[in-house]
Formats: structure tokens, sequence, C-alpha cells
């Protein structure tokens, strides 16, 4: 069986571990620091006894899913390895950087992957001499429980590393989508109006963080609204992501960052980590209760909806990815009540269309431009799925 890499002891890092050593895998996990690879090697450990105790695997499989793992700090102990995903901070000069340094010390068949999630995988292979090699494989967190990864080949990615790369991930029981080489990819494009659009309608003063989280949640089915995932991502890494489309969009107004969270990320207000985001998480913290008025809860869901379906529409438009893959990727990736396209489907893309125009109308901005598939399909009365 094939030896896996994992550069980067971090969550991502070490949840990519868990899994690869769960299907069998001898992993090598590397890190720079001691510290970190002890601190993932005691998680390991922890969560395999806790999935003993539940009865979900036995003492052996626990045992021999541990003994699998090599943590080092040395980079040179991937040698052996196959397949390398790297799961290291999002940086595009460090990560080149690194594919520089792998690609002298692997073999020519070892398949080099990243686990970016808005950087270009053809930037990132840019520096290869056989850059053929070099493929998107994106986890989402956390890694053993999210069922979705976006496998995403480069320009200059050879088939046969397609091909080899999903055979893998599919063992490993993931669902795989295949998507182009764009910013974000499909879930971190098409989900941006989530919070997108939810800080703006805050920045407006129409609802408060708790009313429109309620709303989401409530009305829209969503099982965390958008502050309430915020504070669990992270304010500093949702802001990263959403500058970087942005800025990887050639500023696109759709795309555009938030004040709001540009701020709270400025003051250290991360979320659950630090213990304050948009909401106070310290011990006996009292959070505002949100205005449970069901119109305007209405009209909050139904504006955010309209601006997530338009950029699964647009995905669409431009090949990102097939119907099926966008809406199995929303679905997946990050627990969607629906398809956004099947969505779309069941509102009827002609009222979605108008919400949209009332928006573009009262704004006149080109954040709320409706998608040209979206205007063709509306106007003709199609539907993605029968």
């Amino acid at each position: 069986m094939i030896k896996i890499g994992v550069l980067g002891g971090g969550t991502m890092g070490s949840g990519i571990v868990q899994v690869a050593a769960q299907n069998g895998h001898h992993v090598v996990l590397v890190d720079l620091s001691q510290e970190i690879l002890d601190r993932s090697k005691g998680k390991l450990i922890k969560i395999m006894n806790r999935l003993v105790e539940k009865g979900k695997i036995t003492k052996d499989q626990a045992d021999q899913t541990i003994n699998n793992v090599q943590y080092s700090t040395d980079i040179n102990d991937f040698k052996e390895c196959g397949f390398i995903i790297e799961a290291i901070v999002e940086n595009l000069e460090i990560k080149q950087n690194v594919f520089s340094q792998l690609e002298s010390i692997v073999s020519n068949d070892c398949i080099l992957a990243s686990n970016t999630s808005s950087l270009s995988i053809a930037s990132i292979g840019g520096v290869l001499k056989n850059a053929q090699r070099i493929i998107g494989v994106h986890f989402f967190n956390p890694a053993p429980l999210m069922p979705l990864v976006e496998i995403i080949p480069s320009v200059q990615t050879n088939e046969e590393i397609l091909s080899k790369t999903k055979i893998l991930i599919d063992s490993w029981k993931k669902v795989t989508v295949i998507c182009k080489d764009t910013p974000g990819f499909i879930v971190n494009r098409v989900a941006r109006p989530f919070y997108g659009e939810a800080l703006r309608i805050y920045e407006e003063g129409i609802a408060d963080f708790a009313t429109i989280d309620w709303a989401m949640t409530t009305i829209g089915g969503f099982k965390m609204g958008p502050f309430t995932l915020m504070d669990y991502i992270g304010n500093d890494i949702n802001y990263t992501v959403t500058e970087t489309v942005f800025k990887a969009f050639y500023y696109d107004p759709r795309y555009r960052p938030s004040f709001t969270q540009k701020r709270h990320a400025e003051a250290g207000y991360l979320g659950r980590k630090t213990n304050r985001g948009y909401y106070d998480y310290s011990e006996n913290a009292t959070n505002p209760e949100p205005v449970k008025d069901e119109i305007l809860g209405q009209k909050i869901v139904d504006r955010i909806v309209a601006m997530l379906i338009n950029e699964a529409v647009d995905a669409v438009f431009w090949n990102i990815a097939d119907k099926e893959a966008i809406d199995l990727a929303m679905t997946k990736g990050v627990n969607y009540p629906k398809g956004l396209l099947k969505w779309g489907d069941e509102i009827g893309l002609d009222i979605v269309l108008s919400r949209l125009n009332e928006l573009f109308e009262l704004y006149g901005e080109d954040r709320y431009r409706p998608s040209p598939l979206m205007k063709k399909m509306a106007e003709k009365g199609e539907k993605f799925f029968d």
C-alpha cells in the first residue's frame, strides 16, 4: 500500500493523517515544530481511545492506526512516500518553496498535492520541474468527519495523476468532486455570499448578528448561522479566504470583504478560539437574543439564498464543475440544507432572478448582477434538474 506523506501538523494536517492511517496507510507527518508533532500524536491517541470507548472501533484497530503514523521534523523522511499532501499556511511563496524542496527529495512518480483552500494550484506547481504531478486535494475541517474532498487539477496536471488521486481519495470513503482551478474552487467560491451578504445586512442596520443567525437556521434550515459559523472557523481565516478570492477575481465587487469582519479580526475577536468573536464565549457571558420577526427573517433568508443560488448558477456558467458536483459540494462540504441549484429549481429561477434584479436596481452595484445563465434559464422556464 502506498506510503502517504502529510506536511503540517496543525488541525487540518492531523485530520488528514488520521484519515489515511485509519485506511491502512503508513503515514509520515512532518512539521518543523516538535511541540506541534507531540500535540498531533496526543490528539490522535485521544481520538482513537474515545472511538474504542464508544464501540466504533476495536482496540486492535486503534493501535494499528496509531502505529501507522511516523512523526518527524525532517522533510527528508518523505523520501519513500508515493503521495504527499501539503497542509501548511496559506502563503503562495512558502508553499512554492516547500514544493521545490519536496521535488528534490521524492521519486519521479510521487504525486504532490496541496490542501490549499483558495490559492492557485497552477501557481503552486509553477516552480516544479515536473509540474504534471501537482494537484489540489482540498479537505474540509474536521477532515475525519467531513465527507467532501475537492480534487483540483491544474492546467499542468497529467490525466493519470488526476485518475490516481481520485481513486486514492475515493478509497478513503470520501465524496470527491472534480473542479476547475479557479479562486475558491467550488465551496469557498459559492459560499461567499453566506458570509458576505449576512455582514452587509448587519452593516445596513437591518438586523443584528443573533437575528440573522436565527433567520438562517430557523427559517432557512441551515445548521449554523453565518456569524456562528464565522466564529467557529475563525474570523482571521474566513477574512483571509474572502480577501484572497476578492483579489484573485480582479477585485470583482461580488466578493468584496467586509470592514466589520476586518475590524473583528484586527481586534483579535477571532471567534471561539479567542473566546470572543461576533459573540462572547467567555464563562457566564450573556449574548443578545434574536428578534424573532418571521417577516424580517424571511426577507433575510430570501436575500442571502438568492445570492448563493446566483453564485452556484454562475459556477455552472463558467464550467467550474458540473451541476451534480456543485450541489454535492455544498451539501457535503458545508452541510447546506439543499443543493443550491435544486433549491433554485424549487423556488423558481424567475423568482430568484426577480429578487436579484430588485437588489441590483436598489443598490446599483455589480455585486447583485444576475448570472447570464440565470437570465437565459428563467426566460425559458428551464430547471437544472427534472
